[in-house]
C-alpha cells in the first residue's frame, strides 16, 4: 500500500549511473509504470546538444517541458499505482520551473564521478561537469529538502550493487510499498518503455537480468574528463553524506 495514491516516484541522476537498471527493477513490479527521461526531447531543442540520435530524440518526444509536466501530473499509464519516472538531473534547464517537482516524491542517485565519466565517454567524445548533472542533482536536492523540511533519499550506485535487496527494501520501506523480489531480476533484452536513444545508450542494461556486482573503480582519465569528474566530485560529496543507510 503506498504512501500517496498514485505514489509518482521521481528518481534523479546523472547519465551513466544506475537509473536504468532501476527503471527496470521498478517496471517489474505489476503495480508499476514507468517513463524514460521526458525531459531530454527539450534539453536537446533547448541546448542543441550533440548527443548521439539526437535529432530522432527531438522527433519523437515532446519538445514543450510544459506539457511534458501536465502529463507528468496528469493520469498515470494503466492506472497504476506506482509511477517510476527517470529523470536527468541536467535535463532540468534553468527556465524550467520546479514547483511541480515538490508534488513528487524525490529520490537522487548518485555514483562517483570518475566512475560516471570513464563510461560516458565510450558512447560520446566529449564531457564537461555540466554533462554529467551531479551540480544541479545536488542543487535540486537541496532545494527538495528544504522546501519539504527533511532530506530526500539519496542511493550511491557502489553502495547499492553490494547489497540491492537490502537497499531496495529500505527505499520501499520509505516510499510506503511493499517491497517485491520481482525488483533483483527481469528478462533481458529491449522494453517498449525505453526511450529511443536506448541503442545507443543501454547495451549493458539490454544483456542484463538483475543487478550486478560493482566494476573495478580503476579508470585513467586525463585531459578534459579528467577535469570533469574533478569539478563534480565536490557535489558528489555532498551527496554521499546524505546516501541511504540499509541497515
Amino acid at each position: 500500500m503506498t504512501t500517496r495514491s498514485p505514489l509518482r516516484l521521481a528518481m534523479w541522476s546523472g547519465p551513466r549511473n544506475i537509473s536504468t537498471a532501476m527503471m527496470r527493477a521498478f517496471e517489474n513490479r505489476s503495480d508499476c509504470a514507468v517513463s524514460d527521461e521526458p525531459l531530454y526531447a527539450h534539453y536537446l531543442a533547448s541546448t542543441h546538444s550533440d548527443h548521439p540520435g539526437a535529432n530522432a530524440v527531438i522527433a519523437h518526444g515532446e519538445p514543450d517541458w510544459q506539457r511534458v509536466v501536465a502529463s507528468l501530473l496528469g493520469p498515470v499509464p494503466d492506472a497504476k499505482p506506482v509511477w517510476y519516472q527517470k529523470h536527468m538531473s541536467h535535463h532540468l534547464l534553468p527556465h524550467i520551473d520546479r514547483a511541480w517537482i515538490h508534488q513528487l516524491s524525490n529520490v537522487f542517485l548518485i555514483r562517483d564521478p570518475t566512475d560516471v565519466v570513464a563510461s560516458y565517454i565510450k558512447s560520446r567524445a566529449t564531457v564537461t561537469a555540466a554533462d554529467i548533472g551531479l551540480q544541479q542533482e545536488a542543487e535540486l536536492f537541496d532545494e527538495v529538502a528544504q522546501k519539504s523540511g527533511r532530506a530526500p533519499p539519496v542511493i550511491d550506485a557502489h553502495d547499492f550493487l553490494m547489497a540491492p535487496e537490502a537497499h531496495l527494501r529500505a527505499l520501499c520501506t520509505h516510499l510506503g510499498i511493499d517491497f517485491s523480489a520481482s525488483m533483483l531480476h527481469w528478462p533481458a533484452g529491449p522494453r517498449a518503455s525505453d526511450g529511443i536513444w536506448a541503442p545507443h545508450w543501454y547495451a549493458a542494461v539490454w544483456k542484463s537480468t538483475g543487478f550486478e556486482a560493482p566494476l573495478s573503480r580503476e579508470h585513467a582519465l586525463d585531459g578534459a574528463a579528467l577535469q570533469a569528474a574533478e569539478l563534480a566530485r565536490p557535489w558528489y560529496e555532498h551527496l554521499y553524506r546524505y546516501r541511504l543507510q540499509h541497515v
